[in-house]
């Protein structure tokens, strides 16, 4: 079992016990005749008990459709709405195979245009992802059920490269999912074509991520969509990209009141947590993905899939 999986173990029995101890408090002050007192334990006890339930066991078991709307100035041609995946981490808490496939239902419900997976398929440490490697692997199959006109793609974050991004490749195969690795595809449609470039993950074993080699047969003014798994290349995406479409940091996971996030998952997430970034013209967007990593807990962060409408300045 992974540290993760024995740290909800216990958010459960911590569920489970904390009304009685907290009763159990409060008859003990009363005894005493510390009733101030032992009604403000009882109310710090009861307010913490409920923060963690909610923040282990509850939130990170939703699931939010967040609709996002974004205007490129380097963008052409009709408005396109994009289906975003990302950072499912099979096998880890809180997502198996059934809950991957109620989120496939979910977002062909919203029917977008083209759909584009960012990465970290597998959770868990490699160990624990090893032992449930048939379940990872049933679950990124799933993406077979993913239905868009213009076409489902996806690049692999550093969880699959770490696990077998050989094997993750494979079962993207399998599900019709092309990978692309620092190369582009170029998606016809009414209206005028435009390009998807993805690129390789910062751990991969073959080749860092390169915007520029990516987008090497995308002739000038083509309008074009870079995906990667990571918010960090964005430094190096050229500023005739349209969009920039990341995952990785879970928007920090847990963002609290006052504090804000206090985990980055790279050096550039801290700058780029979560949501829409427009550095000089050139469109980042960020999304917290489905799933946890490291511990089962997700606070203010709720997982979500994104709906994200790109147009040209016009709206046209």
């Amino acid at each position: 079992m992974s540290g993760g999986g024995v740290v909800l173990i216990l958010a459960w029995v911590a569920a489970a016990v904390g009304p009685f101890l907290c009763l159990l408090l409060v008859r003990r002050m009363l005894r005493v005749r510390r009733i101030f007192l032992g009604w403000s334990l009882a109310a710090v006890t009861a307010v913490a008990w409920a923060l963690g339930v909610w923040a282990f066991l509850l939130e990170p078991t939703t699931l939010k459709v967040r609709h996002v709307t974004i205007e490129s100035a380097t963008w052409s041609g009709p408005p396109v709405r994009i289906g975003v995946i990302s950072d499912t981490h099979v096998s880890a808490p809180h997502v198996d195979v059934g809950r991957l496939r109620g989120l496939v239902r979910r977002m062909n419900g919203e029917q977008p245009d083209i759909i584009l997976l960012l990465g970290d398929y597998t959770g868990g440490s490699s160990w624990a992802a090893e032992r449930n490697r048939a379940e990872i692997l049933e679950g990124i199959e799933a993406f077979g059920r993913l239905k868009a006109p213009l076409g489902v793609y996806g690049v692999l974050g550093n969880h699959d490269s770490d696990f077998d991004d050989a094997a993750i490749a494979a079962a993207m195969g399998r599900a019709q999912v092309p990978v692309l690795e620092n190369r582009a595809v170029r998606i016809d449609r009414p209206g005028g074509a435009f390009w998807i470039a993805g690129l390789a993950d910062m751990h991969s074993p073959r080749t860092p991520p390169l915007p520029r080699t990516a987008l090497r047969e995308v002739s000038p003014g083509e309008p074009s969509i870079v995906i990667t798994h990571w918010p960090d290349p964005f430094v190096a995406v050229p500023q005739d990209v349209a969009l920039t479409l990341a995952g990785h940091t879970h928007c920090g996971q847990v963002n609290l009141p006052v504090l804000g996030r206090l985990v980055h998952a790279s050096p550039a997430s801290e700058r780029w947590a979560c949501g829409l970034y427009d550095e000089g013209g050139r469109k980042l967007f960020v999304t917290g993905g489905v799933g946890v990593s490291i511990l089962p807990v997700r606070f203010r962060v709720p997982p979500e899939i994104v709906v994200v409408t790109l147009k040209g300045p016009s709206g046209t």
